[in-house]
Order: C-alpha cells, then structure tokens, then sequence
C-alpha cells in the first residue's frame, strides 16, 4: 500500500491567514457557488412528474394531477407551473384550489387560464 502524501500545509497556504470569520464566509461563499447552478436549474426547468408531484402535494389525487398536468402540457404552460396555474384560476375566480384544479380536470377554464398567462381579459 503506497503511504499518502502529506500536503495538507501546502494545500491550505492560502487559508492560513484568515480568520474564523473569514474562513466561515469563503465556506458558505463557495457553498453558494456550488449550489446556485442547481438551483437555477430548479427555476428554469420541471417535468411533468414534478408538476403530478406539486399537485398531490395540494391535495389532488394522482389521477386528478394527470390531467392537470396533461392540460397544462397540452397548453404549452409547462414553464408556468401546474400548481402556477391551479392557483392563479383559483385567485382569478375567487374559490379554493380544490375547486379550480377539479374545473380543469373536468376541462372547464382552460381558454381563461390560457389568457391569464397571456395578461388578457377573463371570460370562462
């Protein structure tokens, strides 16, 4: 077995006069810059099992969340979010998110859905 070599005094020259202060801001520093690039992939990017998976989270049943989300895919609002758009109907209506997610999964509102995204007027 080969024996490591000791380099850590070299590998840590550049932290040696720093403070504790210091050396805990360049952690979470460093710790932002890994983390970011994932988290903006997070923003930018979903998939429809993410979507189903926000939905059951608010309380619609797996089937329920299928349909939603196929609608939302259907309407090229993917981007937006399928619990986006559960909540905005429900805002726009003035009712529970329970009641707008069963309207679109019973197909009703989604020429109005389609408009709020757009910043049109509402008509359903």
């Amino acid at each position: 077995m080969k024996k490591r070599l000791d380099d850590f005094e070299d590998r840590r020259a550049h932290l040696a006069n720093l403070s504790d202060e210091e050396l805990k801001q360049k952690f979470w520093d460093l710790a932002n810059e890994i983390v970011q690039p994932m988290l903006e992939l997070g923003k930018k990017n979903t998939s429809p099992s993410i979507e189903r998976s926000v939905l059951l989270r608010m309380g619609f049943s797996s089937l329920e969340a299928k349909e939603i989300v196929n609608g939302v895919i259907d309407r090229g609002l993917m981007g937006k979010g399928a619990g986006h758009v559960v909540l905005k109907l429900a805002k726009e209506k003035n009712i529970s998110t329970r009641d707008a997610g069963v309207m679109l999964v019973n197909g009703q509102c989604w020429d109005e859905v389609e408009k709020l995204f757009a910043k049109e007027g509402v008509s359903c």
